[in-house]
């Protein structure tokens, strides 16, 4: 089996609106719906896009990724324990509480975080694809 990922908001919510991804992004999101690789999605993402659909800031609903989520077994959310917060917190170059634990799972899974955000991607405690 291939590499798995964790996924951040923005990724979830470009990849169900049907909106642009790198070819890179959208060929892992392909294999996972293929059930040939899996995607975690940090629970923090689901209440971030809880807070931004009912704000009408996004289209894409917290029932539409739990649709998702069922439909593709391989792309699951991942809580959030006691140990994905201590190592949320030994990242000191992401400001941002919410995507500090977003990268904080990546970094204790130990796999790449599919993100676009630029201060996430210039951390040294990550690998990032985009």
């Amino acid at each position: 089996m291939k590499n798995n990922y964790v996924a951040d908001t923005m990724a979830i919510i470009l990849r169900l609106e049907n909106r642009k991804l790198s070819q890179k992004v959208k060929n892992i999101f392909d294999e996972s719906e293929a059930g040939q690789i899996k995607i975690f999605i940090p629970t923090m993402v689901l209440a971030e896009i809880g807070y931004l659909s009912e704000r009408n800031k996004i289209d894409t609903t917290l029932k539409e990724v739990n649709n998702y989520c069922k439909k593709y077994p391989t792309i699951m959310p991942q809580s959030i324990s006691d140990k994905i917060i201590s190592k949320s917190f030994e990242i000191d170059d992401i400001p941002e509480l919410h995507d500090r634990i977003i990268a904080g799972t990546a970094f204790y899974k130990g796999l790449e975080l599919i993100t676009n955000d630029r201060i996430i991607i210039a951390s040294q405690f990550i690998s990032t694809v985009w």
